[in-house]
């Protein structure tokens, strides 16, 4: 299962005239009766959403006041995100005539007394900003919105992002959608939160998140995939300077070429990219040169071989990015190794649709051609790095979607893809890639390889080791 959340707004996606249809919470159950977890992300405050919704004990989670209060409906837990409202805004627009309303973090008022609100704000010095929804004006404690609060709901509940289905309709939605991996727009919703998401119900309000929901169930969005790709991977850019991307999901890539030609520096790169943007990894490193890379957790050494079970407790953390060291292990039992750890991972993948991505570092040891390979645990979304791609499973190598070859023996190594399937080869390509190249092949496109200059990541946080992982499993 890929998604795993769903994040709605109240008034005007899943609400009408401040009501839920039946029908629509019977929509909701049915949801999360298939695992998922379900947030209400409103602007409403809490008091009011509590005595007009009674049935909201169906949502794990509610972020409200725009962002500044989470509550837990099973256990009636809530918790403050932001400051209270200053005092002197209070009285201030109150004195000015302005009609509001006070939650624990938010002051709210409607349009047109937006100028006098913007006036006060700025005569009193503060940093307050001013949202908008459909006619409503909050003003809110600096750094909250509808994306701040969710990620605190996301953390709450074990979740990432990366998982998420999010669908709003007005102004202050453009936050809670752009967090999102998959973002819809009700059919009701404003031009320019249409424009921004990945997909607009045919049908408004709660009978469009019905949709959504069907969808869901039926086939985890696989048949609906977005209008457009918000996240893709940077690799680099072709000698026209144009960007070469990768698809942050359902892509396979295999990383060929000689040693030391720069395989590995070049899935570090890609892996920087992809933590940056929120997605989990998990790398098999046969040879200890990972042990050093940023910003993951290290589990094994060059004398002990790793735990399963505690390397997977780790992983349960959407936040915990995994580098599984394999140079204890015997080479001879390397594959056994894979073999019953994948199927764990595929487990954990299923349930929670992480690690995001999997990379498997000298990948004929872990799933050699003279082994057979269960096409079912054949993962999407990993990185498979060889010096040798005829030594791989048969399986594996055609469910790659894109081959990155370095160095000098780039050609050698496409040929020996090629040559593997077998498949004709690619045309070749003007030259071999030289330091700080790559000949990328798209191979299902039926376009020449092209040289992409690999772009550089920003460095992330100092790497954590094997102890940690440890405290990891029992925090």
């Amino acid at each position: 299962m890929r998604f795993t959340a769903v994040a709605l707004d109240f008034d005007g996606t899943i609400a009408h005239d401040s009501l839920v249809p039946a029908h629509v919470v019977d929509g909701l159950e049915r949801l999360k009766a298939t695992g998922r977890k379900l947030m209400l992300v409103t602007g409403r405050e809490l008091g009011e959403l509590l005595s007009i919704f009674p049935e909201i004990a169906v949502f794990d989670r509610v972020v409200a006041e725009n962002g500044a209060l989470l509550y837990c409906p099973r256990t009636k837990d809530k918790r403050d995100l932001g400051d209270p409202p200053p005092q002197a805004l209070i009285d201030l627009l109150r004195a000015r005539g302005v009609p509001i309303s006070v939650g624990d973090s938010i002051v709210a008022t409607v349009e047109p007394h937006e100028t006098v609100v913007l006036q006060t704000i700025r005569e009193l010095g503060l940093e307050h900003p001013v949202i908008f929804n459909k006619g409503a004006v909050m003003i809110l404690p600096p750094g909250i919105n509808k994306a701040s609060g969710l990620k605190v709901a996301l953390t709450e509940l074990g979740l990432s992002a990366r998982n998420l289905v999010a669908a709003g309709d007005a102004e202050n939605d453009h936050a809670l959608l752009d967090a999102a991996e998959y973002s819809v727009a009700v059919a009701n919703a404003i031009p320019s939160l249409k424009a921004a998401a990945d997909r607009v119900t045919r049908e408004p309000r709660g009978d469009g998140v019905l949709e959504v929901i069907a969808d869901l169930i039926e086939s985890d969005l696989q048949k609906t995939p977005p209008l457009r790709e918000r996240r893709t991977l940077l690799v680099g850019k072709d000698a026209r300077g144009a960007d070469a991307r990768l698809p942050t999901h359902g892509a396979s890539v295999l990383v060929a070429g000689a040693p030391r030609s720069g395989k590995s520096a070049l899935t570090k790169e890609l892996l920087l990219r992809l933590c940056g943007m929120g997605y989990q990894f998990c790398v098999l490193d046969s040879r200890g040169e990972y042990l050093d890379f940023e910003p993951a957790v290290i589990f094994g050494t060059h004398d002990h071989a790793p735990d399963p079970i505690e390397i997977l407790s780790a992983l349960e953390k959407p936040d915990t990015q995994a580098v599984v060291c394999l140079e204890a292990v015997p080479v001879r039992k390397r594959a056994a190794f894979f073999d019953r750890f994948n199927l764990a991972l595929h487990a954990l993948r299923e349930k929670s649709g992480r690690p995001h991505w999997l990379v498997a570092d000298e990948a004929q040891e872990l799933v050699p051609k003279s082994r057979a390979a269960k096409e079912e645990l054949i993962a999407a979304n990993a990185i498979y790095v060889t010096a040798d791609p005829g030594a791989l499973a048969g399986p594996l190598l055609a469910a790659v979607d894109v081959v990155a070859a370095l160095g000098s023996g780039a050609r050698h190594a496409l040929e020996g893809y090629a040559a593997a399937l077998p498949m004709t080869p690619p045309p070749e390509a003007l030259h071999a890639p030289g330091e700080r190249e790559a000949l990328l092949w798209w191979r299902r496109g039926g376009d020449a390889p092209r040289i992409v200059t690999i772009a550089r990541a920003t460095p992330a946080a100092p790497p954590l080791r094997a102890d940690v992982g440890k405290l990891l499993r029992h925090g």
